[in-house]
C-alpha cells in the first residue's frame, strides 16, 4: 500500500484555463479533507489524492 487514496481522476488535456482537478481538490479541502493534486505520468491524468496518516492506517 502506498499510503494514499485516489478520490478522483481528471484527464490532463482539459480546455485552456480550466483546472477541474484543482477545483475538485479545493472543494474537498473546504470540507476538511487534506486533498492534493498529483500527476500520474503513466496515464496522463491528474489525480486528487488524500494521503493516509500513519495513526489512521494503524487503527
Amino acid at each position: 500500500m502506498n499510503g494514499r487514496v485516489v478520490l478522483e481522476r481528471f484527464p490532463a488535456g482539459g480546455p485552456r484555463g480550466s483546472w477541474p482537478a484543482e477545483e475538485f481538490a479545493r472543494a474537498r479541502r473546504s470540507e476538511g479533507q487534506h486533498a492534493e493534486v498529483v500527476m500520474d505520468l503513466a496515464t496522463d491524468a491528474f489525480l486528487v489524492i488524500v494521503r493516509e496518516c500513519r495513526e489512521r492506517a494503524a487503527a
